[in-house]
C-alpha cells in the first residue's frame, strides 16, 4: 500500500531565531520510501542536517527576522495493508543479558520518573507473567486509566503527573507506559511519527503526529500504542529516543508561535 505522509506548519517569530527540527522520517525507513519527504520552507532559509545519538534525522535552522515561516514536506512510501503484527519471541531479559545500548532505556527521564511510578508498577504487575502479557498489562492501564482530552495537553505534564491526573493525550499514554516498563526492568523508548486510519471504520479524527513506544522483548524493539491499544495499518516512525525530550517536532532557541498545523497520513 502506498501511504502519502506530510505536514505543513507555520511559526511565527519576532525576530531571527536558531531551530532543530525532527520532521523527517526516520532513517530506519529508507526502504520503504517511494517519495522522499524533503523538507520545503517558504521563505527559503539555509539549512543544515545531522543525525543525532538516536538515530534521528535532524534540521538546524535560523528562521527569518520577519513575519512568518512555513514548513512543509510530503512524502510517499511503501508499507504493508494489513495490521501490523508482533514477532513470535515475546520474552523479557535479565537486565545482565541485555545489550549495553538497552540500559540507556532502564533509567528513569525528564518526563518518564521510574523513581516514582517503582512501587506502583511492581504492585500492579509484578505478579504477572513476564515479557508481552506484562508490557501489554500495562498498555491497557494506560489506555484505561487515562481519558484522552486534546484540550489538557501540556508541555509540561510527566508520566507521574498523567497517573495522579489519569487524563492527557498520546504522549501521556505512552510515558506512562514507558515508565512503569522501566520500572519493571524492561527496555522502552519513546516513538514519535504517523499513523493511519486505514482499515479503521469512521468517523475518522483530525490527522496529527502521534506518539506510542518500543519495547526490548526477545531481541528486538517491538511496537506497542498504549492510546489506541490495537494494532494499525500504517505506522510511519519519525523519531525515536528516551521521551519527548529527545524528539520534539521542533526546538526554538527563543520565542516562536506555531500558527498554522496540518498533518496528512492517507493512502495514495
Amino acid at each position: 500500500m502506498k501511504l502519502r505522509v506530510g505536514f505543513e506548519l507555520t511559526y511565527t517569530c519576532p525576530h531571527a531565531t536558531p531551530a532543530v527540527l525532527m520532521l523527517n522520517t526516520h532513517p530506519s525507513m529508507v526502504d520503504s520510501v517511494i517519495v522522499p519527504d524533503r523538507i520545503v520552507f517558504d521563505p527559503p532559509v539555509p539549512l543544515t542536517q545531522y543525525y543525532d545519538g538516536f538515530g534521528n534525522l535532524c534540521t538546524r535552522i535560523v528562521t527569518p527576522s520577519y513575519g512568518s515561516l512555513s514548513v512543509s514536506a510530503e512524502g510517499v512510501l511503501e508499507v504493508p495493508d494489513t495490521h501490523e503484527t508482533y514477532p513470535a519471541d515475546d520474552r523479557q531479559h535479565a537486565v545482565e543479558e541485555l545489550p549495553s545500548d538497552c540500559l540507556q532505556f532502564l533509567l528513569g527521564s525528564r518526563y518518564c520518573e521510574t523513581d516514582l511510578l517503582s512501587d506502583v508498577a511492581w504492585q500492579m504487575f509484578g505478579g504477572l507473567p513476564s515479557g508481552r502479557p506484562r508490557v501489554q498489562a500495562i498498555c491497557d492501564y494506560a489506555h484505561s486509566h487515562i481519558k484522552f482530552d486534546y484540550k489538557t495537553a501540556r508541555p509540561t505534564r510527566t508520566a507521574y503527573g498523567a497517573h495522579q491526573e489519569a487524563i492527557g493525550v498520546c504522549r501521556d499514554y505512552a510515558h506512562l507506559a514507558v515508565a512503569l516498563c522501566r520500572a519493571m526492568n524492561i527496555p522502552a523508548r519513546y516513538c514519535t511519527g504517523y499513523i493511519s486510519d486505514v482499515n479503521l471504520p469512521p468517523p475518522y479524527a483530525s490527522q496529527d503526529f502521534c506518539a506510542w513506544f518500543e519495547a526490548y522483548l526477545g531481541g528486538t524493539w517491538q511496537t506497542f500504542d498504549p492510546r489506541n491499544n490495537a494494532p494499525r495499518t500504517g505506522r510511519v516512525l519519525m523519531a525515536r529516543g528516551r521521551d519527548a525530550t529527545d524528539v520534539p517536532i521542533s526546538m526554538t532557541f527563543g520565542p516562536a508561535a506555531l500558527s498554522g498545523f496540518a498533518v496528512i497520513c492517507e493512502p495514495v
